[in-house]
């Protein structure tokens, strides 16, 4: 096991419940093998931390480990995100949280690349290009994988900073939104989002306090 954990690839994986974590586990020591491997990149876990807990408690197990490029760490954080979407049983907000984290990350990726292009990259580009197709957006592309509107996506960005934001300033506020505890509107959600941070715990004391409905995410805004 020649790679490592970093806590930002673990600590943003969605935990699994105690009867999701007791299921998985069953499933690998019925069949006496972890089946999905663990996939590493740059000697870094970044799919397969909970299997890689059960196999740290049942070293008899057998697994293999797949070694995956990403041009940079936010494109692993990308795929990471992605993987996540496709478990079954999400509810709403985790997967909206998951949508928003996706497009953070994949356009993080994408800019970090660009940034060493410059401007003869640029110009050449530009000369080129001529009557090529007009290449789909990052959110257009999401919005098509999770049969949504663009918009939804983009709403689901800022969903996701303002959870952030507020997990940054109160420690398990996240799970409380995931959890759907804290039902925030969509006023409430951008009113987190470019908060100052010693503004947060008064607006997360309003939006508690609040009896508004939690805000609906609409699946044909475009």
């Amino acid at each position: 096991m020649n790679f490592k954990i970093d806590p930002e690839f673990k600590e943003n994986i969605p935990p699994l419940t105690e009867d999701e974590k007791a299921q998985l586990e069953a499933v690998i020591l019925a069949d006496g093998v972890v089946i999905n491997p663990l996939i590493v990149w740059n000697g870094i876990l970044i799919d397969g931390h909970n299997r890689f807990e059960i196999i740290q408690n049942h070293p008899e197990l057998k697994y293999t480990v797949f070694e995956k490029n990403f041009p940079d760490r936010f494109a692993a954080l990308a795929y990471m995100y992605k993987s996540q979407l496709g478990r079954r049983n999400l509810t709403p907000e985790l997967r909206r949280y998951l949508i928003g984290k996706q497009y953070s990350a994949e356009k993080a990726s994408h800019g970090a690349r660009d940034a060493f292009r410059g401007n003869q990259y640029e110009k050449m580009v530009s000369s080129q290009v001529g009557n090529l197709p007009k290449q789909e957006k990052t959110c257009e592309r999401i919005a098509k994988e999770n049969n949504i509107g663009k918009n939804t996506v983009i709403r689901a960005e800022t969903y996701s900073k303002a959870i952030d934001a507020a997990e940054d300033v109160l420690p398990g506020t996240k799970n409380r939104f995931l959890s759907d505890q804290i039902k925030p509107t969509e006023k409430d959600i951008a009113a987190l989002a470019r908060a100052a941070p010693e503004e947060i715990p008064a607006l997360l004391e309003e939006i508690e306090n609040s009896k508004q409905p939690a805000a609906q995410d609409s699946r044909d805004c475009d």
